[in-house]
């Protein structure tokens, strides 16, 4: 199944970011390596890029609106389904034109992809959780859907 560019960008944004999380390096020097090394182009590049500028800037706010939802202290989180977390996070909370399905599609995917067996579960169950609260009128639980 062909990848759309931007999806590449979703991935390759979540290797960045685990990449940061568990190293510190700078975000400029992360964005370098991997432009150096993957097939991103054009709008898809400059969405990578600020992803991985921009989320590191808003880590805090970030990590604030997905703990609530985690059924562990976040240290206790797998670093990879971290990075998904706060990628589908930033996305539900700052990038309303991308519809909360979307996202969360998106980072399941991801998930499924880099995660353990159940690491798509619990990155579905979170991003669901913050897409009902960050965009209630997009995305209703079903109990207030049936209400």
């Amino acid at each position: 199944m062909a990848r759309s560019g931007r999806h590449l960008a979703r991935r390759s944004a979540v290797q960045a970011l685990y990449q940061w999380a568990m190293t510190g390096q700078d975000a400029a020097d992360i964005i370098t390596s991997f432009i150096e090394n993957d097939a991103l182009k054009g709008k898809h590049k400059e969405y990578f890029n600020s992803l991985i500028e921009i989320i590191p800037v808003y880590i805090e706010q970030i990590d604030e609106l997905v703990d609530p939802f985690l059924d562990r202290d976040r240290e206790k989180v797998d670093p990879l389904e971290q990075a998904i977390l706060r990628l589908g996070a930033y996305e539900l909370e700052f990038s309303p034109d991308i519809p909360a399905r979307v996202v969360i599609d998106e980072a399941v995917d991801i998930a499924k992809a880099f995660c353990s067996d159940n690491g798509y579960r619990f990155v579905n169950g979170v991003l669901d959780k913050i897409a009902a609260t960050t965009r209630p009128n997009e995305f209703a639980t079903p109990d207030e859907s049936s209400s």
